[in-house]
């Protein structure tokens, strides 16, 4: 293999793990923000007045909500929550309830398996660095710096949608993610939406993306610090060289 080949190659390795590297992160943000701290579902109901929407007790609404999430986790096998709800026992949950968290969890649990898959792309690209003697430091700083800027491109882009109109954007992302139009719900026969307004899908979006940044500057801070040891390094055996 030719000098400027294995250069290339080494740069397209650094750039395949940066790019792994984002998507773990994206996804562990995600699952943090969903599953780290169920009392923030319950700062969420007492702000949209949730419980006077649904006439229930806050234990029973983290009772669904903790089952819910299990669900999507493929702890459960089927969406079924007995509660009290509108002074009534019931199923909180209906047919179309459960038609669309199925097709939800089928996204939760494909996001996983996506995670899994770049933690071995990160490897494999990482290994195959070391075998190739690559410089390491500098070609991995250099990638997720690269990497980082057209995130954050991406991000600005998004950031400016959302605040314009979420709706919009949540709408989009409903039609990209499913085929058919079971996700909308009327609030006058489903408990579920009125469990979830709009407002706290916002609001987790904000959540999801602060630990996202928050993960993204503590790796930049990493990139930083190898580069400046890199840095060193290289100034080092220069010297040693003359």
């Amino acid at each position: 293999m030719n000098k400027q080949l294995k250069c290339t190659l080494q740069w397209i390795l650094g750039i395949a793990a940066a790019a792994a590297a984002v998507v773990i992160l994206l996804i562990t943000a995600f699952e943090a923000a969903m599953y780290l701290d169920f009392s923030y579902y319950q700062k969420e109901y007492e702000k949209y007045n949730v419980l006077e929407d649904l006439d229930m007790e806050m234990e029973d609404v983290m009772y669904v909500t903790e089952e819910m999430m299990a669900y999507l986790r493929g702890e459960r096998e089927e969406l079924r929550v007995i509660t009290t709800v509108d002074g009534v026992r019931q199923d909180f949950f209906n047919e179309q309830d459960r038609f669309h968290m199925e097709e939800v969890q089928g996204l939760f649990l494909g996001g996983m398996r996506l995670r899994e898959s770049a933690a071995v792309v990160l490897v494999v690209c990482v290994l195959c660095l070391i075998l190739m003697k690559a410089d390491l430091l500098r070609i991995l700083s250099k990638s997720w710096q690269i990497i980082l800027g057209v995130l954050l491109a991406a991000v600005a882009v998004l950031g400016i949608a959302v605040a314009r109109d979420f709706n919009a954007v949540f709408t989009l992302f409903h039609e990209i993610f499913f085929d058919n139009d079971l996700w909308i719900f009327d609030p006058a026969t489903d408990y579920m939406i009125r469990m979830l307004p709009e407002g706290l899908f916002f609001d987790f979006v904000i959540r999801i993306g602060w630990m996202f940044l928050l993960g993204a500057g503590i790796l930049l801070l990493l990139s930083l610090a190898a580069k400046r040891r890199w840095k060193k390094e290289e100034q080092k055996r220069r010297n040693t060289e003359n």
